[in-house]
C-alpha cells in the first residue's frame, strides 16, 4: 500500500460527464461487488472514497512483488458498531423549510445503506468516508435515553415535537441488539412528550405497544418512506431496508391500531421512480396512511458522486437522463442547497412532479393538513438530586 495526496477527492461535488472518448468509471472501483478483492453484497455504494477533510487516499498498487490482490489475505467488510456518549442527544436546527426544529439520532451511520441518502456525508465528522463506511462502520448512544431525560428535566426545556429518524432510521437492523428506542419512547410516555417516527422499517412494529400509549393522548405520529413498489429497483437502491410490501404492511397495521401514519413518496428521482407517484400514494392509502409527503432526490457533497456511480453500473442507459432532468430543476447544478429549492426543486418538470402530487393526493382522499400533535401533557422528569451534606 502507498499514500498518495488525492486533490480530486477534496472536491465534494465533482460531476460525471460521459463521452464515447471517456471511461466513465475513471476514479472508482470497476467492479462494484468487490471491495479490496473481496465481493461485497448488501451495500448500496460501490466505493468508500475518502471524506472531503481526508488529505490522503489509500489505495492498492503493485509494488513488484506479484501479490495477487484478489486472493491476498483481507478481512471481510462486515458491519462493527462503536458505542458513543454524546453531551447532548436533542438536536436542533433553524432551518425554515424543515417542519420540526429538534430531532433525536440514536445512531450515526445507517446499515440501510440508501445510496441516495443526504444523511451520508456527516460521516466525514468522523473522519470516515460516506460510501462504505456509512454502511458498515456505525455508532450507537447507548445512553439516549438517560440523556434525553436529562435535557427534558432542564428548567428552561419547553415541549415541541421531536423527530427522529430524520437523519439515519431508528430502526435500522442493529436496532434489534441495541433496542435504544423503547427507552427512548418509555421517556416519551413518561413525561408526556410528542414525537414523529420516520422510518422504512417494519421493525417499528415491535414497539407498537408503546405507540398505542403515546397515542391515546395524541402524542406520536409515524411516516414510512416507500421509494419503489418495484422489488428490483427498491433492492438496488436500499439494499438492506424492508421491502415494499413490508413497509405497506407496517403502514397498515399502525393505522388500524389508531396511529396516525403517513406515507412519504421519497426520494423522487426522475426517470427511475417518478412514473409510480400515483402507485405508491393509492398502496399506501389503500394500506391505511392518510397524510402523504414527498422530497425530490438532494445531491449534497459526497453524495452526489456516489449516486452517479451507481447510476452508471446499474441505469448506464439512462444516466445522461436523470442527471439531465435533475441539473434542469437545479438551475442547470446537480444540487442546489438553497433553503425552499432543495427540497422541492424548480423549473417546469418539478412543478409537474408536485401536481401529481398535490392531484393524487386529493384524488384519493389524503388528508390537507398535518397532524398536530399535544404538548399539554408534558411534565419534566425527576431528577434524583442527591442531598449535599454540610458536614
Amino acid at each position: 500500500m502507498r499514500e498518495r495526496r488525492d486533490m480530486a477527492t477534496r472536491r465534494s461535488n465533482a460531476q460525471l460527464d460521459v463521452t464515447e472518448d471517456a471511461d466513465p468509471f475513471v476514479g472508482f472501483q470497476v467492479d462494484p461487488d468487490r471491495h479490496n478483492g473481496r465481493r461485497v453484497k448488501g451495500r448500496g455504494t460501490r466505493s468508500n472514497r475518502a471524506g472531503r477533510f481526508e488529505p490522503y487516499q489509500r489505495e492498492a498498487v503493485d509494488d513488484g512483488w506479484n501479490v495477487d490482490f484478489d486472493e491476498e489475505e483481507l478481512p471481510p467488510l462486515r458491519t462493527s458498531v462503536q458505542e458513543e456518549k454524546s453531551r447532548t442527544i436533542i438536536t436542533r436546527n433553524d432551518s425554515p423549510d424543515i417542519s420540526f426544529d429538534r430531532s433525536i439520532n440514536p445512531y450515526r451511520g445507517c446499515e440501510h445503506g440508501c445510496v441516495y441518502c443526504f444523511a451520508r456525508p456527516t460521516h466525514a465528522y468522523m473522519g470516515l468516508s460516506a460510501g462504505l463506511d456509512f454502511e458498515t462502520k456505525l455508532f450507537a448512544k447507548p445512553e439516549a435515553a438517560t440523556q434525553l431525560r436529562k435535557e427534558l428535566s432542564a428548567p428552561g426545556y419547553r415541549p415541541k415535537a421531536i423527530a427522529i429518524g430524520t437523519n439515519t432510521d431508528p430502526y435500522q437492523p442493529i436496532e434489534r441488539r441495541y433496542q435504544l428506542m423503547p427507552a427512548i419512547l418509555d421517556v416519551l410516555i413518561e413525561t408526556g412528550h410528542p414525537v414523529g417516527i420516520v422510518t422504512k422499517s417494519n421493525l417499528i412494529l415491535r414497539d407498537l405497544d408503546r405507540l398505542k400509549a403515546l397515542n391515546e393522548r395524541n402524542l406520536v405520529k409515524v411516516a414510512l418512506s416507500v421509494t419503489s413498489l418495484d422489488n428490483t429497483l427498491s433492492r438496488r437502491l436500499e439494499p438492506r431496508a424492508a421491502s415494499p410490501q413490508k413497509r405497506l404492511e407496517a403502514i397498515e397495521k399502525l393505522s388500524e391500531a389508531g396511529i396516525p401514519t403517513c406515507v412519504m413518496v421519497a426520494p423522487i428521482i426522475p426517470a427511475l421512480n417518478d412514473e409510480e407517484v400515483e402507485a405508491i400514494l393509492a398502496a399506501a392509502y389503500d394500506a391505511g396512511a392518510r397524510e402523504a409527503g414527498t422530497i425530490l432526490l438532494r445531491l449534497p457533497n459526497e453524495v452526489n458522486a456516489l449516486f452517479q456511480e451507481w447510476l452508471l453500473k446499474h441505469y448506464p442507459d439512462r444516466y445522461r437522463h436523470v442527471m439531465n432532468v435533475l441539473r434542469s430543476m437545479r438551475g442547470g447544478k446537480d444540487y442546489d442547497s438553497r433553503s425552499g429549492h432543495r427540497m422541492r426543486g424548480n423549473g417546469p418538470y418539478a412543478d409537474i412532479l408536485h401536481k401529481r402530487m398535490a392531484v393524487a393526493c386529493r384524488n384519493l382522499g389524503y388528508a390537507t393538513r398535518r397532524t398536530r400533535l399535544a404538548l399539554k401533557h408534558f411534565k419534566p422528569p425527576e431528577c434524583e438530586v442527591a442531598q449535599l451534606s454540610l458536614f
